[in-house]
């Protein structure tokens, strides 16, 4: 079918905009998602250069208050080591593998979270394109 310009029902340029615009938002969603996934590998990172500051700091003159001084971040790393008590390298040691498992268990997390976000725009995003389509049908 045809409108009377001559162009066929429905494309019109509005229309194809919207749709556009559709796409974008799954588009922006992933970026944002992008964002989320690798905060788990920075905090990481930083807890594991917070628990090699922790081991070079049992060689300070006053260990305790060099350990003290990294509670910030140390994080919740620091309930377990301070106050400094006993084998100190052991319970560095088990405080390394207990943050892995811990900002591994969130990186899952926050992974299923992402995948989730984008599920539910990209069906959002095409739920809205298809009522688009079927307007501009009827238009």
């Amino acid at each position: 079918m045809t409108a009377p310009d001559g162009r066929p029902r429905g494309a019109n340029l509005t229309w194809s905009a919207f749709l556009a615009m559709a796409f974008v938002v799954v588009g922006l969603a992933g970026l944002f998602a992008s964002y989320a996934v690798p905060l788990p590998l920075q905090r990481a990172l930083a807890r594991e250069a917070a628990l090699d500051a922790a081991q070079a700091a049992l060689h300070a003159p006053d260990p305790a208050r060099a350990l003290a001084a990294l509670r910030p971040e140390l994080g919740d790393s620091a309930d377990a080591l301070l106050p400094p008590s006993g084998d100190m390298t052991r319970k560095i040691a088990a405080e390394r593998i207990a943050m892995r498992a811990r900002l591994e268990a969130e990186s899952a997390a926050v992974a299923v979270r992402a995948r989730i976000l984008l599920a539910i725009v990209t069906l959002m995003g095409a739920l809205f394109g298809a009522a688009l389509l079927h307007m501009g049908r009827r238009g």
